[in-house]
């Protein structure tokens, strides 16, 4: 009777425990209360150690939260891939494994500084671009990630639908945006007006990663107005390191590796890596 009761006590006191977690906002700790408590018994820790154990817990489990918040809010092509899979020798030259390494570290989206990585179709700007944004999101960075013709379709309706007035200040208080396939399609002197205030607003306080497949000087063509392209540039260009890819296209190279991944969610191929 004495062992019963010694275990319903305990058993009543975890619940307590759990509850008081709860109330605290301790969630994650208070879902693994019972596993925590096993493996303090185990290992015979101290309440200290106890303690550590509990808010490591709690810590990583929010960690793990957030990034995956994170992650969904960033609108990731879906074959984003981490940087790790992309293999930096098979270019032959535009951006090197040293100077990928120190990107990595992230140092240039503490400085509010730019990335433009032009090139061809089929090189992995994009899939550089989203390595990056991967690599942001799991140092606890804020990512948004939206091709230049979704962008412009945001600017153009912000004002009158209500998901598109979202995404536009959710994109304008990310610490990185990466903004894909500028010079693929031409957009009306309005639109560029719009793209213009909006690389306005960002100036400075965001970071921006922009892939193209235009050199620079023919951004003129794609925006119809040189003055306001000259405008747009002066603000990416002032903080921004620019990378040139070159070499054979990774589709021709792997065509096995794109088959699974290359169609986008409305059917249509993906020919942004």
């Amino acid at each position: 009777m004495k062992q019963h009761f010694e275990s319903d006590t305990g058993r009543v006191s975890t619940q307590r425990l759990a509850s008081l977690l709860d109330s605290f906002g301790m969630k994650h700790a208070s879902r693994q209360l019972v596993e925590l408590l096993d493996q303090a018994d185990t290992n015979e820790y101290s309440c200290r150690e106890f303690l550590v154990s509990m808010l490591e817990t709690e810590v990583s489990g929010r960690n793990e939260r957030r990034k995956a918040r994170s992650l969904s809010a960033a609108h990731f092509p879906p074959n984003a891939r981490p940087l790790a899979e992309f293999d930096i020798t098979e270019l032959e030259s535009g951006i090197t494994a040293g100077q990928l390494q120190n990107l990595k570290e992230l140092s240039w989206l503490d400085n509010c500084s730019n990335l433009i990585f032009a090139g061809p179709p089929g090189l992995g700007k994009t899939m550089v671009a989203c390595g990056l944004g991967l690599e942001a999101i799991n140092n606890g960075y804020t990512v948004c990630f939206e091709k230049m013709n979704s962008l412009i379709k945001i600017l153009d309706t912000a004002d009158t639908e209500r998901s598109a007035g979202f995404r536009l200040k959710n994109l304008k208080k990310a610490q990185l945006v990466i903004i894909d396939e500028i010079g693929y399609t031409p957009i009306t002197r309005p639109q560029a007006n719009r793209f213009f205030t909006f690389i306005s607003d960002t100036y400075e306080t965001n970071s921006l990663i922009i892939t193209t497949n235009k050199d620079i000087a023919d951004w003129a063509e794609v925006m119809g107005d040189p003055v306001l392209t000259t405008a747009i540039l002066d603000r990416i260009m002032h903080h921004a390191r620019c990378f040139s890819f070159k070499g054979k296209s990774y589709r021709m190279k792997h065509p096995e590796w794109y088959a699974a991944k290359d169609t986008a969610d409305d059917g249509t191929l993906d020919s942004t890596l």
